[in-house]
């Protein structure tokens, strides 16, 4: 039989744990809004009470939305054994639904809260309790459940003995510490489900091995009703299973098991959680990393155009996404052809080789080649196809304390120069405000500048060299440029000056 489980994302609770990350009230709210609707989330679990008057603001309007939406049952907030503080918090921040974190371990109880079980389940009791009165809904957490299975799998049989008979929803079971391996995941939670059939028990990994989703599958396999993930991983130290991963594994490996997520809002939610948190996602990272479906050997390009030689159950499409082919020094004849594809170019065979070649060499340099550059590859190595039409001769940069900075710049334009200066806020800005009119003479508009990024290559000295990537917007079509300097701003400025050549009619 097909299973439907649970996904509860911790992304603005557990997730917002990872060091230096700060959610404002609005994005709280942007977010749990993507999660529910555009993800289609089951739960989610937005912040612990008690924390701050911000967290109790994000909460109340996260609250008052899910209220007005029909989805307050979706929305959960961590919780205390604190004799009914953390209730009240809730109540008062309209929240309806706990997930109270009490201890997992023998260990935690008696170094940390200095309590015997019975004390403990007492506590729990009367937490439980205060909730049911309220009307709320209660969810229990045991922490560092996994090692309590290692080292007092007795109390934990005590705890969950004890809990079983209490008025609780779901039994959430975190790998507090990320020391869990899939056999033991497997062993741990066979054991217990098969003891407690009738509880609802949800697993919740964390990363610290790179074991989270593995762990996740075999908690799956072994039969939990929930698992718990976060939008890139994030969460403390390693952080948590990420959610993009978990559901991929789900539905391409477990076929008797069915989730409600929307994959093709995975990458979306992705990089507005990237933007929001200001933590980059590796290029590397599965499913929603910038390099997970990009080819860069030849040899996959030529296999693709043949027969999709070297594609997996993980297509591009089924994420919003698009398959890319790499330019550099491992690129052939393929890789090129799919690029000027793209482009909307052709070239002899003759002239593929010699481009192929201009293309290895850069890539020998530790140039990074990009579709963009083809024109002007083909331009340099055939001398005729598509010629720089536009230069930027010369230029003056000037930066003087407590004055704006100014640019005096020459443009040469087909056989025509032209000579302009300005001023503005940085010395590129006045750059283009000189370029501006330079161009407005001519009556071309230029495009859009919509992104400006400047990476210095990891380990490079301070002389080393910086790359300019400018994102621009022209006739609802948006293209990039890059530019390779010393200088960040002269990096810039070969980055223009690509630009000048593509819009140049």
């Amino acid at each position: 039989m097909i299973k439907t489980i649970e996904i509860m994302d911790t992304t603005l609770r557990d997730g917002e744990q990872t060091s230096g990350v700060s959610f404002s009230v609005s994005e709280k709210l942007t977010l749990a809004k993507l999660l529910l609707k555009e993800l289609n989330i089951d739960r989610i679990e937005i912040a612990s009470a008690r924390v701050s008057d911000g967290e109790f603001n994000a909460v109340k309007e996260i609250t008052s939305w899910g209220i007005a939406n029909n989805c307050i049952d979706r929305i959960e907030v961590l919780t205390f054994v604190d004799n009914g503080t953390s209730i009240k918090w809730m109540k008062d921040a309209g929240a309806q639904v706990q997930n109270l974190l009490t201890k997992g371990s023998l260990n935690h109880l008696k170094f940390q809260l200095k309590q015997e079980p019975k004390q403990h389940f007492n506590n729990i009791r009367k937490s439980i309790n205060l909730a049911l009165d309220e009307g709320f809904k209660t969810n229990v957490y045991l922490e560092d459940w996994s090692n309590g299975m290692a080292y007092s799998q007795d109390y934990v049989f005590q705890y969950l003995d004890f809990i079983s008979k209490q008025h609780i929803s779901r039994v959430l079971l975190p790998d507090t510490l990320g020391v869990l391996t899939p056999e033991k995941t497997s062993t741990y939670l066979n054991l217990i489900i098969k003891r407690y059939p009738n509880i609802h028990f949800d697993f919740h990994g964390h990363n610290d091995y790179d074991l989270s989703v593995a762990n996740s599958m075999e908690a799956l396999k072994a039969g939990v009703s929930g698992l718990h993930i976060t939008v890139n991983g994030m969460g403390e130290r390693a952080g948590n299973a990420p959610l993009a991963s978990v559901v991929a594994v789900i539905n391409d490996f477990l076929p008797d098991i069915k989730i409600n997520i929307k994959e093709d809002a995975l990458h979306k939610v992705s990089q507005i959680v990237a933007t929001f948190t200001g933590f980059r996602i590796p290029a590397n990272k599965p499913i929603v990393g910038e390099n997970v479906f990009t080819q860069t050997a030849g040899i996959h390009a030529d296999g693709d155009h043949k027969n999709n030689l070297y594609f997996n159950d993980l297509l591009p499409e089924r994420f919003g996404r698009k398959r890319r082919y790499a330019l550099g020094k491992t690129s052939g004849k393929a890789n090129i052809q799919k690029n000027l594809q793209e482009l909307g170019l052709t070239l002899n065979n003759e002239d593929l080789k010699k481009v192929t070649k201009r293309i290895i060499e850069l890539g020998d340099r530790k140039e990074r080649v990009t579709a963009e550059d083809l024109p002007f590859i083909i331009s340099d190595v055939l001398g005729n196809n598509i010629p720089n039409k536009v230069k930027v001769q010369s230029y003056v940069l000037t930066h003087s304390k407590g004055l704006k900075p100014t640019t005096s710049v020459c443009i040469q334009i087909e056989n025509k120069t032209f000579e302009e200066n300005a001023s503005g806020d940085g010395q590129y800005d006045a750059f283009w405000n000189a370029l501006h009119k330079v161009f407005k003479g001519q009556k071309i508009d230029l495009p859009k500048l919509i992104d400006y990024a400047v990476r210095i290559p990891p380990g490079s000295e301070s002389d080393a060299l910086c790359e300019t990537t400018i994102i621009w917007k022209k006739n609802k079509k948006e293209f990039a440029t890059r530019g390779l300097d010393s200088d960040q701003t002269v990096s810039a400025i070969k980055a223009t000056e690509k630009m000048l050549n593509i819009i140049h009619p």
